[in-house]
C-alpha cells in the first residue's frame, strides 16, 4: 500500500472530523437526538407532527453545504472511477445495510461509539469489515 502524498490532506480531514464531532455534540445537547443521517432522512418519509421541520432543515443543509463551499472556495476536482449503474447499486446496498443495521455510519460510528454503545460497536465493526472485504473482492479478485 502506498500513500498518495500529493492528495494527502490531513488538515482538512481533521477540520472535517472536528466539525462532524461538534455537530453531533450540539445535536444531542440541544435536541436530545442522535445525529444519524439515515434516521433523520427516514423520518421525513413518515413524518410525525412537529417533527418534520428540523429534519427537513437538516437534509436541506446537507444539499446546501456543497453549493456554499463552491461559492466561497471554488469548485473541487472530483474523480469517480465507477459507472452509473455501479453507483446506483452501491447506494441501494448502503441503504439496505443501514435499514438492517438500524442506523448508519454517523449514527453508530460517530454517536453510538462515543456513547459506548455495544450495539453500535458491533454495527461499526460489521460495516467496516464488510467495506474492507468488498474493496478487496472488487479490486483484487474481480479486477
Amino acid at each position: 500500500m502506498t500513500i498518495d502524498w500529493s492528495n494527502f490532506t490531513p488538515w482538512s480531514s481533521l477540520a472535517g472530523g472536528l466539525l462532524i464531532g461538534l455537530a453531533a455534540a450540539i445535536f444531542i445537547l440541544f435536541l436530545g437526538r442522535i445525529l444519524g443521517i439515515s434516521g433523520i432522512a427516514g423520518g421525513l418519509l413518515k413524518p410525525k407532527a412537529g417533527d418534520w421541520g428540523w429534519r427537513l432543515a437538516f437534509v436541506l443543509g446537507l444539499f446546501a453545504a456543497p453549493w456554499l463551499w463552491v461559492a466561497l472556495v471554488g469548485p473541487v476536482q472530483a474523480t469517480i472511477d465507477a459507472s452509473t449503474p455501479m453507483l446506483i447499486l452501491a447506494g441501494l446496498l448502503v441503504g439496505l445495510g443501514t435499514r438492517y443495521g438500524s442506523g448508519c455510519t454517523s449514527g453508530h460510528g460517530v454517536c453510538g461509539l462515543s456513547r459506548l454503545s455495544p450495539r453500535s460497536l458491533v454495527a461499526t465493526i460489521s460495516f467496516m469489515a464488510t467495506g474492507f472485504i468488498t474493496v478487496y473482492v472488487v479490486r483484487h479478485l474481480l479486477a
